[in-house]
């Protein structure tokens, strides 16, 4: 094997271990609001501020990256990574809590901008399939993480002190290898808003699923333990659909890969507000775990491969990561043990019918260009 064949497969193996642990432990977030909430004899909007904190982390890490580009290394972002679960875990008080969602949300937007341009580029024609593999190992780590959560009887602690050692294993095997080489002279950056839009509504419908829907659940009449489960369930479909997508990614065109998940998500909610939630939920997982690679995909095509357009990307989908579980914990406290399904079925149909919008636009424009 050649010395850039080995550093691909060794980017693609840390790479593989670092996403499976980050869905680990951003899966622990979701049954450990309810614990908390508890715990702390405060309403679950209250400590919902920890996904916000764990996004807003994330925002400061792919900032990071625009500033500091190839800089930022995977042993780097891993001790990020690390420092992080050791402060969730640690049981040092919420303001330590809140610091450790920070920097798990660093760690994790780093790991974005660092490992998705590398793999795209480094594999070539194969890139968009390792990046669905890498992506759907987040989802592997997600579902044993909450069965975990059961399995300690909610000791949410030792989980992430336990995932904070599977960190520090990885960064010791990590090497910066990869890296994606910036031309002298490169394109200009020119932003495309319309998708930078449409990712930011996608990923804040998956943060959400991730971060409320066990609270949601709750509210519809589940129990702590049975929400927790389902979250596991919710996370074997996002397996198994970004599996499929690794398989088929080259046959569908991300921008159709798009708007069929986000119309996935927005079925699989209003079945929700009037069946019961329980198993809807877990079939929306399979919409929400390609809304991501389609959307970086695409990102791409429209934007080109200059330095800034991965962490530009990214930072799209960190806008509604970020903004849409903080307002939606907000808006649907009111509404009712359903609340939460319906306005995400509401959101997600009117972001279809404006992605097919935009698309109708682009091609008239190109039409009349022509």
């Amino acid at each position: 094997m050649t010395e850039a064949a080995q550093g691909r497969m060794l980017l693609l193996m840390v790479g593989i271990a670092t996403f499976f642990f980050m869905g680990g432990l951003q899966a622990v977030y979701g049954p450990a609001l309810p614990v908390l909430a508890r715990e702390m004899q405060v309403s679950l909007a209250e400590v919902s501020v920890l996904f916000t904190v764990h996004w807003v982390g994330s925002a400061g890490g792919v900032a990071a990256m625009f500033l500091l580009g190839n800089r930022m290394t995977p042993r780097r972002l891993l001790l990020a990574l690390l420092t992080g679960a050791v402060l969730l875990g640690a049981g040092l008080g919420w303001g330590a809590t809140l610091a450790g969602a920070f920097m798990a949300g660093l760690g994790q937007g780093c790991a974005a901008v660092v490992f998705n341009p590398r793999l795209l580029a480094a594999f070539g024609a194969r890139g968009p399939a390792m990046l669905n593999l890498i992506n759907a190992v987040f989802g592997a780590g997600a579902i044993l993480a909450p069965l975990a959560f059961v399995a300690v009887g909610g000791a949410y602690g030792l989980v992430f002190l336990a995932l904070a050692l599977a960190f520090a294993l990885t960064l010791i095997r990590a090497r910066d290898v990869c890296r994606v080489e910036v031309p002298v002279g490169g394109a200009p950056l020119r932003p495309d808003f319309t998708i930078l839009t449409l990712g930011a509504f996608g990923i804040g419908f998956e943060a959400s699923l991730i971060g409320l829907g066990p609270a949601a659940l709750v509210q519809a009449g589940a129990t702590e333990v049975h929400a927790a489960e389902l979250l596991s369930a919710f996370f074997v479909t996002f397996l198994i659909a970004r599996v499929v997508m690794t398989l088929v990614a080259h046959m569908i065109g991300s921008f159709a890969q798009y708007v069929l998940s986000v119309a996935g998500v927005a079925l699989t909610m209003a079945g929700a507000v009037v069946l019961p939630p329980d198993w809807l939920f877990v079939l929306s997982g399979a919409f929400a775990a390609t809304i991501f690679p389609a959307y970086f995909v695409e990102g791409v095509a429209r934007m080109g491969s200059g330095p800034r357009v991965a962490p530009l990307i990214i930072a799209g989908g960190l806008v509604g990561g970020i903004g849409m579980p903080f307002v939606l914990a907000r808006v649907t406290e009111g509404l009712g043990p359903r609340g939460f399904f319906l306005v995400l079925a509401v959101m997600a149909t009117a972001v279809v019918i404006g992605a097919l919008a935009s698309r109708v636009l682009n091609r008239e424009a190109e039409a009349s260009r022509a």
